[in-house]
């Protein structure tokens, strides 16, 4: 996307009256108003990762029910030194990684480049492994990776039975389990366990603040306290040691405090929008219905007219419908990621259905 063409989708969207996927942009001072939301800005800023950042860390352990969580400044910094420690513990460079996970697809293969460890893959079906799978494994690993939920796949989930003996089959050949939590916010509902209990069945677990709870950035490992004196150690020589981090720690916070009650909503309204948008004509979603309150959405028509429609929408009628098509494998379908948060509640059925007919007539008429 050309800055331009950002710049003007951030402004249309903006302004818009209602949102079916995603959220309105916020502005610096906006994000400003946050952080005071997330704590008291007349206490002292970090040093070195105490203050709000001890509080951010406290608040993640108790959630996960780890016995501690260490804040990292991203996520690609968090799972680099999951995996090390794995490494280091069991003498065992080698990783089991899904190819659609962020360690392969996002995080330029950081794993491998930084530390020096090599993968498999324990399946390239487009779900996480199964425990048959993990059993099956040709060669021992030191940890076996599940993301919760497997984003590039749709976001999708195992059921909690399924998780639970991949973690066992994982433990059963001498590996350790990492959960890719990054979005493990929204996981819940699907498996029907809460965080702590979903974390249980992890070594260690890696969440992000960014992403579902809306904060500035940062990410925390949670796991044991041994786990967590080796993550302080690995962050410093990984330069994660910033000197305050307070922004992103207040942003956290608030966000833990403002979304995570509203995620369960979120999810299952996300199976009405879904209903209603695999209604249109020729139009697919997956997985039907949504493992979380994020799914994917495709419809006959070339990405660049999706996008004009939904753009011309936004200007002309103050609607954001869904935006971000993509471009698949098949030539005239294009693919997008709908996500149903606090603006999408208000939608019903009936409303999807009369915008997406106009949104569609826009995209034909391109």
């Amino acid at each position: 996307m050309s800055h331009n063409t950002r710049q003007r989708r951030l402004a249309a969207l903006r302004v818009c009256d209602r949102i079916l996927s995603g959220g309105p942009p916020t502005t610096m001072r906006e994000r400003l108003a946050d952080m005071d939301a997330g704590g008291d800005l007349d206490n002292w800023p970090d040093y070195y990762g105490d203050g709000p950042v001890t509080t951010l860390e406290e608040r993640v352990a108790d959630l996960l029910g780890t016995e501690a969580a260490v804040f990292f400044p991203t996520g690609t910094m968090a799972q680099q030194v999951a995996l090390r420690h794995g490494a280091d513990r069991t003498g065992n460079p080698t990783v089991a990684v899904h190819p659609l996970g962020h360690l392969e697809v996002h995080q330029r293969h950081a794993y491998a480049h930084l530390s020096g460890l090599s993968s498999t893959w324990p399946t390239t079906a487009p779900r996480n492994p199964t425990a048959d799978e993990i059993t099956a494994l040709g060669e021992p690993v030191s940890t076996v990776v599940i993301e919760l939920p497997l984003r590039d796949a749709g976001f999708v989930l195992p059921s909690w039975d399924e998780l639970a003996a991949v973690s066992a089959a994982a433990r059963a050949i001498g590996a350790r389990v990492h959960f890719d939590g990054a979005r493990i916010w929204e996981s819940t509902a699907h498996l029907a366990h809460t965080l702590s209990e979903i974390a249980n069945l992890a070594d260690s677990t890696y969440v992000s603040f960014y992403k579902t709870i809306g904060g500035i950035s940062g990410a925390a490992l949670a796991g044991t306290t041994e786990l967590a004196s080796y993550a302080r150690v690995w962050r410093h020589r990984y330069g994660g040691e910033v000197f305050q981090q307070w922004p992103a720690a207040l942003s956290a916070l608030a966000g833990l405090n403002r979304e995570l009650p509203r995620i369960p909503e979120y999810v299952r309204h996300a199976r009405t929008v879904a209903a209603a948008l695999a209604a249109l004509p020729g139009a697919r979603v997956y997985p039907e219905p949504p493992h979380t309150h994020r799914f994917r959405l495709w419809l006959p028509h070339p990405a660049q007219a999706l996008n004009d429609a939904a753009l011309a929408l936004a200007e002309e009628e103050k609607l954001w419908f869904v935006a971000g098509w993509q471009e698949t494998a098949v030539p005239g379908i294009a693919m997008a990621e709908v996500t149903v948060a606090a603006p999408a509640l208000e939608w019903t059925a009936e409303d999807i259905a009369e915008v997406g007919e106009r949104f569609l007539r826009r995209a034909v008429d391109h």
